[in-house]
């Protein structure tokens, strides 16, 4: 079937590659936009994953500070060159996913820096819960990996849905990116700051220790 100008526009505006390529992708899969979308986000995967080795040192810190004022965002993205850091595009990138990091209070960039220590609790209490319901031993580590798989895309930045796009994660947004701007780019780390959030943690553990006879567990 033949791809209208409208198709291969509303395919540009919701991934932001080139014309010719949307064209093809749209060519391949006989005009279907989703099946095109997909293919688009698989190509981007590959060229991402032939320029993840290379180094990336260059950059922008960018400082996000949320409406209101009560949460602000520090955060570091490297791409490879001056060049590219510099870019609009780069820019609008870095702001996006600070943006992301304000709105979804994410805790590590990517599921290989949680700690083991954290897992192993998660999967303590997943099983706890699970055994409580009566299941199977073998349904029990099932329900409990699943649950461990929810929990590391709710808490790891790559893993989130993108807050502008939910049909997109944050690693699929730099991936596009990557694939577009011909670079290596990589969220090196991050800082989200809300307004009173050490006070009241702090106000927590106080309580907490006034509630904990000498050598005791609370309510012992």
């Amino acid at each position: 079937m033949p791809i209208t100008a409208d198709q291969v526009k509303q395919l540009r505006e919701i991934t932001g590659a080139g014309m010719m390529e949307c064209k093809k992708a749209l060519a391949d899969t006989g005009g279907d936009l989703e099946k095109a979308l997909d293919a688009l986000r698989k190509s981007g995967a590959a060229k991402a994953e032939k320029r993840s080795g290379r180094a990336a040192k260059e950059g922008r810190v960018e400082a996000y500070i949320h409406p209101g004022s009560r949460v602000g965002v520090l955060i570091e993205v490297n791409c490879e060159t001056d060049f590219v850091a510099r870019t609009d595009e780069f820019q609008q990138l870095v702001r996006d996913i600070a943006m992301q990091v304000a709105a979804a209070s994410p805790r590590w960039v990517r599921r290989e820096d949680v700690p083991e220590i954290e897992l192993e609790s998660e999967r303590a209490i997943y099983r706890v819960q699970a055994e409580q319901s009566g299941k199977p031993a073998q349904v029990i580590e099932r329900i409990v990996a699943g649950q461990v798989e929810r929990y590391l895309k709710d808490v790891c930045l790559l893993e989130q849905a993108f807050i502008k796009q939910s049909d997109r994660t944050v690693k699929d947004l730099l991936q596009e990116a990557i694939a577009r701007l011909g670079e290596n780019i990589t969220v090196r780390r991050f800082a989200r700051f809300q307004l009173g959030e050490l006070a009241d943690r702090q106000a927590e553990e106080h309580e907490a220790r006034k509630e904990t006879p000498a050598g005791g567990a609370p309510g012992a």
